[in-house]
């Protein structure tokens, strides 16, 4: 064995320490490899493997490794032909790649047709789950439902199957609205109405692999025949029947080596089940526990900080995770006056920062990206988004807005106001907008509804307030627009009667508003706004599938786990953020965040940046348990007593002699600028300055450039 060890230096320069060998020997029976963050787990499991087959001669075809996704399939595949290109293929892929296979098997055995209704190859005409889920939803709830609850049925129907919960007890599930286990339960009807042939979303093929592996004795003697070893990836993530998968394929012989870190499990909510990691010895009795505690991604404070921090959780394995890395400095704990302070402060940090594929924004809810997209795409930052959130700008608060600003520009069009009249808290019903809509009416629809339908006093002086508001708009600026719609049309108010009557979270709705504002106020016209949100939404696919080399990450948590970088920004880390006042209210659910926070903090290397601010919208934000909890863990007392009083400035220093006078600034002015370099001043406007740096165009903040002394002068 040390001749495999000595072979694998001397070849690839691999230096395994020595808890990452016994994992490697560790080859028969049930091992639970405990792997904290940067411990090298991927490195060890594909060492494990090539040892198998060098030096115990096993056939790569019987060995399985089960991954969490197709990137990390496609990624061990890559290492392990680097490790080992003179050994055959061995077959990496996901659980549901693995169900689907068996499950396909087993249909095709009983006669049974079946047609998927989820992911790509779907004919044309053929059903598709979220429009099912849309049909469905607005059979039972008598509304059209709105993509959050659309996708939050989606979510929770796949959690009720990976928990393997019965059908009979689907209604009695706390589900993420009134009767969505209603709705699941005819969904599921829908699907299998057909005789001989089931519709299949990628959960039901979990299922039904677990029906036929523990139904059909001969299957599933067929697929255990096939695997002598099995390893799987990430199984901190992996749910109750995905766990039944893969007992019942090790059944006979138990080599499973289950690789797992149970300070990451951050699925329950999709039916991921890390107390299962807890009980694994009742499931293998005779299973082996390994730690990996060593970290080689980060810094000594990153990790010795980290590692205290998740300490706090009661339901976990003890593990001391620690490095031989050196110090890097301290852990940056900043608080701003508001969102707009600290959207600041991290972009000029980023003009300062010379590698920009070494820093990521990490943030708990994907509509906290939106007004940093806003930012870089205006200021010429190149960013890639790991999880573009393009369905902020479907949003229906968005449509609704566009829809106000819409019949700002004809107020006679019936069908624009039919659909926000319900938005205008003007307490009127369904029945009578249907009737309105029915009747031929012309001129101001303000009017014409008055003489359409009959109204109290109290709507008819609505109507005139509004009416009065519509005649000032015209001339506002599109954060003025917003901020009427909000305030004087009450369509904030509208909104948080919706939100209590459907069980919305009113402070993600009022957070869309806010972002939209902040578009705006860099904007002159509505017309300007509206072309604004279709170019943001185009920069955010582009974000995501085309990305140039040098561009920094947005990501929320959940997608930034695997990921590493120089430097991290963890933002808006304030209370009702993380954690949520949902997770305030449930201890299981309180550790999940601590380990989502936990997730992000082990993602940076050298440099780890926790960011919160006072106030929103008047009001006043407290931080994060978390922030307080790592302030609590960083500072002594005295310490973090001078450290509320501490101003927070840009580290970038200021140029003294960069051009800080508007009256300096012109047409065809040669500048050099300390990030893009050489350019030429294309346009100076009232907010905005346009230049040519080489082949790119940029348009830069007219006062950050000024304040900042970003330009200076140069000869052409």
């Amino acid at each position: 064995m040390s001749d495999f060890f000595n072979r694998k230096m001397k070849e690839l320069h691999i230096q395994l320490n020595d808890v990452q060998k016994s994992a490697v020997l560790q080859t028969d029976g049930p091992l639970l490899l405990l792997a904290c963050p940067g411990s090298g787990k991927t490195t060890t499991m594909i060492m494990r493997i090539g040892y198998l087959i060098e030096e115990k001669n096993v056939n790569p075809k019987s060995i399985k490794a089960i991954t969490f996704s197709r990137a990390a399939a496609n990624d061990m595949t890559e290492r392990y032909k680097r490790f080992f290109p003179h050994l055959a293929p061995v077959d990496f892929s996901t659980i549901h790649s693995l169900a689907f296979g068996i499950t396909r098997t087993y249909l095709n055995k009983t006669g049974t047709g079946f047609e998927l209704i989820e992911g790509g190859g779907k004919e044309k005409h053929s059903p598709n789950k979220s429009m099912l889920l849309k049909s469905l939803y607005k059979e039972v709830i008598r509304e059209e439902g709105t993509e959050e609850e659309l996708s939050s049925l989606s979510t929770f129907i796949s959690f009720l199957k990976n928990r393997m919960i019965p059908f009979k007890d689907w209604e009695q599930v706390p589900g993420p609205f009134e009767k969505a286990g209603s709705i699941a339960l005819k969904y599921e009807q829908y699907k299998t109405k057909m005789i001989g042939h089931l519709l299949l979303d990628f959960d039901d093929m979990l299922t039904i692999a677990e029906q036929a592996l523990r139904m059909d004795e001969q299957l599933a003697e067929r697929f255990r025949s096939q695997f002598d070893y099995i390893l799987t990836d990430e199984s901190q993530d992996t749910s109750l029947v995905q766990h039944r998968i893969v007992e019942h394929l090790v059944a006979h012989h138990g080599n499973l080596c289950v690789v797992a870190d149970d300070d990451q499990s951050i699925y329950t909510w999709r039916g991921a089940d890390p107390n299962y990691l807890l009980d694994f010895k009742k499931v293998y009795p005779d299973a082996e526990l390994l730690m990996m505690e060593q970290n080689y991604r980060s810094s000594k404070e990153i990790v010795e900080t980290a590692a205290k921090f998740i300490k706090r959780n009661r339901n976990r394995y003890e593990k001391e995770m620690r490095t031989e890395n050196k110090e890097s400095g301290p852990i940056f704990i900043k608080q701003f006056e508001d969102p707009k302070q600290l959207l600041e402060y991290v972009t000029y940090e980023l003009l300062n920062e010379k590698n920009l594929n070494e820093v990521a924004i990490l943030f708990r809810n994907n509509s906290s990206s939106t007004l940093y997209v806003n930012e870089l795409h205006r200021r010429g930052i190149p960013f890639y988004m790991k999880d573009a959130d393009d369905k902020f700008f479907s949003h229906w608060i968005v449509e609704d807005i566009l829809n106000f600003m819409r019949l700002s520009f004809n107020v006679e069009r019936k069908d624009v106001f039919s659909k926000i009249a319900m938005k205008m808290n003007l307490f009127i019903s369904r029945k009578m907008l249907a009737e309105f809509e029915r009747k031929s009416t012309s001129g101001n629809v303000f009017n014409a509804f008055q003489h359409a339908v009959q109204l109290k006093g109290s709507q008819v002086e609505k109507l005139n307030s509004y009416k009065g508001v519509y005649d000032r708009i015209p001339d506002m600026r599109p954060a003025q627009v917003i901020r009427m719609i909000r305030y004087e049309l009450e369509y904030e108010e509208a909104l948080r009667s919706r939100a209590q009557k459907f069980g919305y979270r009113i402070d993600n709705l009022l957070g869309i508003l806010d972002t939209l504002e902040g578009i705006a106020s860099q904007l002159r016209t509505m017309v300007d706004f509206a072309n604004r949100l279709k170019e943001l939404e185009t920069a955010v696919q582009q974000a995501k599938f085309n990305p140039p080399d040098d561009a920094l990450t947005l990501s929320t948590f959940h997608s930034a786990k695997g990921l590493e970088f120089r430097r991290v920004f963890m933002i808006d880390l304030v209370k009702g953020i993380i954690p949520s006042e949902e997770d305030e209210t449930d201890p299981l659910l309180m550790e999940e965040a601590r380990r989502l926070f936990y997730v992000g903090m082990t993602r940076a290397k050298d440099r780890l940046e926790l960011l919160s601010y006072q106030k929103q919208n008047g009001k006043t934000k407290e931080d994060s348990r978390f922030v307080n909890e790592v302030r609590g863990i960083v500072m002594k007392p005295e310490e973090r007593k001078m450290e509320k009083l501490k101003k927070v400035e840009p580290s970038i220093p200021i140029d003294p002699d960069g051009i800080h006078d508007l009256n300096e600034l012109y047409k065809d002015l040669h500048v050099i600028h300390r990030v893009f370099g050489r350019g030429v001043v294309l346009e100076v406007g009232e907010a905005d300055i346009r230049l040519q740096f080489g082949e790119n165009e940029k348009r830069l903040s007219l006062e950050m450039v000024l304040s900042r002394r970003l330009l200076k002068k140069v000869e052409s």
